[in-house]
């Protein structure tokens, strides 16, 4: 069992986003989606295709890093203050395990890289789409949907 959805939304991952100034509901229901599909919500935060909530690999990691974030300075600057200060010098990749803020900002860099415009937040095929592109593009859309409907929708609606 992983982190309870509206836990993982309300405490990490719209902060993030308000933290960045990239908070809007699709961005929110989009990030708990790829959470839910590449993880579980966190059931397992290590396999051979990456690190964390969001299964991120070290090589799109270093990447995103080079041919992303050097480009803006001042996003770098803004992601990189939510890592940990130490940490993030002895392993980078590690924080995307460890540190759920940093994961998520990284993760949100990884969708906003593409371009792609979002969705509406209860588009669910559209939201998968994009989790597909993004992050597994090998995965069928009905993982993104079959994964929001176990992890996420049972969460939610005891939110409610």
């Amino acid at each position: 069992m992983g982190i309870a959805a509206n836990e993982l939304s309300r405490y990490v991952i719209r902060p993030t986003l308000i933290y960045l100034g990239r908070h809007c509901d699709s961005a929110e229901a989009l990030l708990l989606g790829v959470a839910a599909s590449q993880s579980g919500l966190g059931a397992a935060l290590h396999d051979r295709r990456g690190h964390g909530l969001y299964r991120i690999g070290e090589n799109r990691h270093s990447c995103l890093w080079d041919e992303y974030l050097a480009r803006d300075p001042e996003l770098a600057s803004l992601v990189r203050g939510l890592a940990s200060q130490h940490a993030f010098l002895g392993g980078p990749h590690l924080e995307l395990t460890v540190n759920l803020r940093y994961a998520t900002a990284i993760a949100w860099m990884l969708i906003e890289e593409q371009a792609t415009p979002l969705p509406a937040a209860d588009d669910l095929l559209g939201l998968a789409r994009i989790w597909r592109q993004t992050f597994h593009p090998q995965g069928r859309l009905r993982d993104f949907t079959h994964a929001w409907h176990q992890c996420i929708e049972p969460m939610l609606t005891h939110a409610s």
